[in-house]
């Protein structure tokens, strides 16, 4: 009888370079050619409350939607109070922001978009979901950090599934970003990135880093700069390949932590 652990079921990707890793280009420097940002375009949803709603918030929604379609699953699989939401984001809060106080000056109201909640939120609506939530502001450690809280939710059985989201949105900061280009690498990809946990034999061990891991400089040669979003791309790229084990780091302010997946075992046909 196996002790509990957590399974990896699957992760939906949204990006500049469009849905899915297998849209990724080899090169995205190459591809990206002299580009410095990718933009997702606006999702188009359907619903009178995502008229005012930012991009963020709308590819939150989109990336859980990818999820889904890349998983086989439905959205009533995923409501209620079984579902932990653990939101990541570095840069996004800078567009909403900027975005308000353009809004303000013409006389619209989108203060409630600049609020921490706003993405999950929206998510949470859209979804149904009910179970706890967590918010980490940062870059890939801080994904690092909520893939380990999300698996340590499904072991303790605080939640019977989790999902870790990310969203980073560039184009509305984009001459913000480009006085610290010393900073962050080119291009910058817009990213929405959301995997599933739930329960299974799977084991997470997260551990400082020394270097990059192989499937982390992979995502970035083929996505770009996407901070937050990186670990999980580079999870949805490990998951192609089919490996029993994958390795994932996340650098944010001259830290790296590295995570390792053991076990990974074959996707379950019931939550």
């Amino acid at each position: 009888m196996h002790a509990p652990g957590v399974d990896l079921e699957a992760v939906g990707v949204v990006t500049g370079w469009g849905e899915g890793v297998a849209v990724l280009p080899a090169d995205a420097v190459g591809a990206a050619a002299g580009r410095t940002t990718l933009a997702v375009e606006r999702p188009r949803l359907v619903g009178d409350r995502f008229r005012r709603a930012t991009r963020e918030c709308l590819l939150g929604v989109a990336a859980v939607r990818a999820l889904l379609e890349s998983s086989g699953r439905s959205p009533a699989d995923l409501a209620g109070s079984g579902t932990a939401l653990l939101y990541v984001t570095a840069a996004g809060y800078g567009a909403s922001n900027r975005a308000f106080i353009e809004a303000t000056t013409a006389g619209t109201l989108h203060f409630p978009y600049t609020a921490p909640s706003a993405v999950p939120g929206e998510v949470a609506i859209e979804f149904g979901l009910t179970g706890p939530y967590v918010i980490f502001v940062g870059g890939a450690t801080a994904t690092i950090e909520a893939l380990a809280q999300a698996a340590r939710l499904v072991e303790r059985g605080e939640c019977e599934r989790a999902l870790v989201l990310a969203v980073e949105t560039f184009q509305e900061c984009e001459d913000l970003l480009a006085r610290g280009r010393w900073l962050l690498g080119r291009p910058l990809a817009e990213a929405a990135a959301c995997a599933l946990l739930s329960a299974g034999t799977g084991r997470v061990t997260v551990t400082d880093a020394a270097a990059p891991s192989e499937l982390t400089g992979r995502a970035r040669r083929r996505t770009g700069e996407t901070l937050a979003c990186e670990p999980l791309i580079a999870l949805a790229l490990g998951l192609e390949t089919g490996d029993d084990s994958l390795d994932v780091t996340g650098e944010w302010r001259g830290r790296r932590l590295g995570l390792r997946w053991h076990q990974i075992s074959a996707r379950c046909e019931e939550f």
